[in-house]
């Protein structure tokens, strides 16, 4: 998975947090896995609403996604900084983030702590793609998401085909 803002709570407590250890974990159900500090603020949110949405965000997004990494919804309203809108999902009561390409609205399942962080495990209930970014066939075209990594302390954009499934099998 790429670099992703999560929105957590609802209402007046809604918040976003940036996370780098995101991933998909199971196909059937779908299930996406989400690191998390205990004393951040969106650890008490996720863990009381029993819920969340992971946005991906595109690279024209980077200064917000760092900026969402680096204050604390304690202190700062990041919606209202980074501009981003608040839309309502389908499944969840946690709001979208409307300018994000892709967004999945989850379900926690499991909880299990880590150490210095705990692993939220999300059934996926609803997934919203903005139409302009799907190719032809109706799949994520990458070069239209332009998704980015946290690799090392640096953002690195995703996106070069390297091969395909079953490539090394295929003749």
């Amino acid at each position: 998975m790429p670099t992703v803002l999560v929105s957590c709570g609802t209402g007046e407590r809604a918040n976003i947090i940036t996370l780098a250890w995101a991933g998909t974990l199971c196909s059937i159900p779908p299930v996406v896995g989400i690191g998390v500090r205990s004393s951040r603020y969106s650890h008490g949110l996720i863990k009381d609403a029993g819920e969340f949405v992971v946005n991906v965000p595109s690279a024209d997004q980077l200064k917000w996604a760092d900026y969402c990494g680096m204050v604390s919804g304690r202190d700062e309203d990041k919606w209202a900084d980074c501009g981003f809108t608040q839309i309502p999902a389908a499944e969840v009561q946690v709001p979208l983030i409307a300018e994000c390409p892709v967004s999945m609205e989850c379900r926690v399942r499991h909880i299990l702590s880590l150490g210095s962080h705990d692993l939220f495990l999300g059934e996926v209930v609803a997934v919203q793609v903005d139409e302009a970014v799907l190719d032809e066939q109706g799949r994520l075209d990458h070069n239209k998401t332009r998704p980015f990594a946290y690799l090392d302390g640096e953002y690195r954009r995703v996106g070069e085909l390297l091969g395909t499934f079953g490539y090394t099998k295929k003749a």
